[in-house]
């Protein structure tokens, strides 16, 4: 299993693009502005999306996607989300306003998207891989995912404050390769880190103390115009556990 990193910024600019994974060929974690530098082949190719909330850095290349590519598709896209998650989408964005309802188009028994819940604790199961839906704490209603096969797996916080839960959750994953978790601010900027429910250095080094295996640590959603300095906080307060600053264009092997 091969993870793809399509978007790894919380924001955009020169080579950054939002958050998006591609695992295989097939699968999506998130789909932000990553996904635009798919072929419209490897948009075709993509059967899955699962999204971690509702935010637009997370869902911004979905619209597009279904578009470009739903007249080549055999079967729906499927997305997989919290219900909450659906909501919002349904009402904000494919709502015939901003965006057609392609849970309706061509027509609604032959669409070319379906929605698929989730719950805390949901596992999906796709050819010999899994992804399994974990606790997040953010604004709106979120998940973080532990995708894996039988010989690793790896963890993706999306956008999470400190959450003993999650935490919990990620100390009972067997074979942890790589752990991608955020840290979204700098320090200075850490009153608008709790209230936007984000990490930032200091927190995250406090709570990646409750880790309890030893993974490759992945830092992910970083301001644009904050990167630098994050980057060298995270050094100053969690270089102990190693992190490492993920780039678009990595490939992570499982």
């Amino acid at each position: 299993m091969k993870v793809r990193v399509l978007g790894c910024s919380g924001g955009i600019g020169a080579r950054a693009r939002t958050t998006s994974f591609l695992v295989d060929h097939d699968i999506l974690l998130d789909a932000g502005t990553g996904v635009e530098d798919l072929s419209v082949d490897e948009l075709a190719a993509i059967d899955h999306v699962f999204l971690t909330h509702s935010h637009l850095d997370h869902i911004a290349a979905l619209p597009l996607l279904v578009d470009s590519v739903g007249g080549l598709r055999e079967r729906p896209l499927v997305v997989h989300a919290l219900p909450e998650t659906i909501e919002a989408l349904k009402a904000h964005v494919f709502n015939w306003v901003i965006w057609p309802d392609f849970t309706e188009i061509p027509h609604y028994e032959r669409p070319w998207m379906v929605f698929e819940p989730l719950a805390i604790g949901s596992v999906v199961e796709l050819g010999g891989r899994w992804v399994r839906s974990l606790a997040a704490s953010h604004t709106v209603p979120a998940l973080a995912f532990h995708a894996y096969n039988e010989r690793a797996a790896l963890v993706f916080s999306g956008d999470t404050g400190p959450n003993d839960e999650f935490w919990r959750q990620v100390n009972g994953v067997p074979n942890l390769k790589y752990l991608i978790v955020e840290s979204a601010f700098p320090n200075r900027d850490r009153d608008l880190a709790v209230t936007a429910r984000h990490l930032f250095p200091i927190q995250l080094a406090e709570s990646l103390s409750q880790l309890r295996s030893e993974p490759e640590i992945l830092i992910t959603h970083m301001k644009p115009s904050d990167r630098e300095t994050i980057t060298r906080e995270l050094e100053a307060w969690a270089g102990r556990f190693s992190p490492r600053v993920l780039e678009r264009g990595d490939v992570l092997e499982l």
